[in-house]
């Protein structure tokens, strides 16, 4: 039997994949406690024994304190032993509680449960090609309302529309309004809600968000905004538009050039299209250092490349980069455009693109 040692570097390789694993269990936990409102109870209450966080939580109690066990070993809760009590403290709390708005980084663990539910689908394509449609995914859809309402709809008003000198002005006016890939419509019946005067069409190749969207404006009561089924690369809307948004939308298309295309078109002139879409580089080295850029490329490979490419698509993934991004812009027709950014969102930047004024030609001047 060999005795010596393992090298060094391979001791810490090995001791860095089971950080990972340790890592990759506390989020599906992290998840779970998101999702069962124990994060949300315990930010509130004083440091409690596991059958009182079960009362609390309307839990079961087994369940309940197995979670704990992955939750202090995890670092994330703290348990004293001699009271059998376990507390959240606030400076954690913080990122973990719905009540945290945008801070709140719990939505985020949802993404790993729902990707891994079509893995074997994944492994199918890598041997014979082709990609997993959005039927496939479980809860996607709800998870991406979740994660958008904290990223745009805390900020859109606000901080997002003033983005594009003017524009909240025109919609308090009245313009014509269309969101490509509106998805669950939040987004959209916020600025219904908000700007009476203005129109809002929202189009989506996804029938079950579209549903949820419909009930969601019925509810609130708004006559300002409809929502449509449609497969955006062969389409053309039959009225121009002052302003085109897509919020994270782009990169998931069949195909991003014939629908930047589209919008284009369908702008009026001097009109604005409004773009939120992943903030990354095109070039894998510009993105080592990137905050979220394994779990970017993850998303990419589970989900965004793969939808495109079971539509036969470009596949250009979450991580298209803003390069890429640009150069589609401008083979569209754009030549005006400008890249901003907002303190609290890492995860994206935001293209305001206008379409210029053409005047016709005048002779003999």
């Amino acid at each position: 039997m060999c005795t010596l040692e393992m090298p060094t570097a391979t001791q810490d390789f090995a001791g860095t994949l089971l950080h990972t694993y340790n890592q990759a269990a506390l989020t599906l936990m992290i998840s779970v406690g998101h999702q069962a409102g124990l994060f949300d109870q315990m930010g509130t209450m004083p440091p409690a024994t596991s059958v009182e966080i079960a009362a609390a939580t309307g839990l079961q109690e087994r369940y309940v304190r197995e979670w704990l066990g992955a939750m202090v070993t995890g670092e994330i809760i703290d348990y004293t032993p001699e009271t059998g009590q376990y507390h959240l403290p606030a400076s954690r709390a913080a990122f973990l509680m719905r009540s945290s708005g945008s801070d709140n980084l719990a939505v985020f663990a949802q993404y790993i449960p729902v990707l891994a539910t079509v893995e074997n689908d994944i492994l199918n394509c890598f041997k014979n090609g082709g990609g997993v449609p959005y039927a496939k995914y479980s809860r996607f859809h709800e998870v991406m309302a979740e994660d958008s309402g904290q990223s745009v709809l805390s900020s859109l008003i606000d901080q997002i529309l003033p983005l594009a000198p003017g524009l909240t002005a025109s919609l308090e006016k009245g313009i014509e309004v269309m969101d490509v890939g509106c998805g669950s419509g939040r987004a959209l019946n916020l600025l219904a809600k908000t700007f009476p005067k203005s129109r809002f069409t929202g189009y989506d190749l996804c029938l079950e968000p579209l549903e949820v969207a419909r009930a969601e404006a019925h509810k609130a009561g708004l006559t300002n905004v409809t929502f449509q089924q449609r497969d955006l690369t062969h389409f053309a809307p039959d009225q121009p538009f002052d302003l085109i948004t897509a919020f994270d939308a782009i990169h998931d298309q069949a195909r991003p050039d014939q629908v930047l295309a589209m919008i284009y078109q369908s702008l009026k002139q001097d009109g604005t299209f409004l773009m939120q879409d992943i903030d990354g580089s095109s070039h894998l080295h510009n993105n080592l250092h990137h905050p979220l850029g394994t779990f970017l490329y993850t998303v990419s490979c589970m989900h965004c490349m793969t939808v495109s490419l079971a539509q036969d698509g470009m596949a250009l993934g979450t991580m298209w980069g803003t390069e890429k991004a640009e150069q589609l812009l401008k083979e569209a027709g754009f030549k005006h455009m400008s890249v901003k950014r907002l303190p609290h969102d890492a995860q994206n930047c935001y293209y305001i693109v206008k379409k210029e004024i053409t005047y016709p030609k005048v002779y003999g001047i």
